[in-house]
């Protein structure tokens, strides 16, 4: 999952909060970087985004308000791209005036129509990979 960690990690709570819950039937897996990416830790942060990426068939981006500006979404965005990763994107907007990051665009995105549970398990089931 990518998003911006200053500003949306109540979301990221949610997430994990339905990972845990027994009633939903809904898997999530999260493992960000806590550093800037360009501090001197970030290849090694980078690489282990890599690694990961490699082993998860999806890229839920969560949209908020300074999303398109995130260094960090932005290269994720891209990474997922690549030949060796090639991942499945979902998205959603958290608010509507969220600009989406332009690496999500016009390049088959599932979007969620709202941050429910439904609608981005629909988003997840529809997502093709990013091209």
């Amino acid at each position: 999952m990518s998003y911006d960690h200053s500003e949306d990690a109540l979301y990221k709570r949610l997430l994990q909060a339905w990972d845990a819950n027994p009633e939903f039937d809904f898997e999530f897996d999260s493992r960000g970087p806590n550093v800037a990416i360009n501090s001197t830790d970030a290849s090694v942060v980078k690489a282990a985004l890599v690694k990961t990426m490699k082993t998860a068939t999806h890229l839920l981006v969560l949209v908020g308000e300074k999303s398109a500006k995130s260094d960090w979404i932005n290269w994720e965005i891209a990474r997922a791209k690549e030949s060796d990763v090639r991942l499945k994107f979902a998205a959603v907007k958290l608010t509507a005036s969220s600009i989406s990051p332009a690496g999500l665009l016009n390049v088959g995105t599932a979007w969620a129509t709202s941050f429910t549970r439904d609608r981005i398990v629909d988003a997840l089931k529809i997502a093709k990979v990013g091209y």
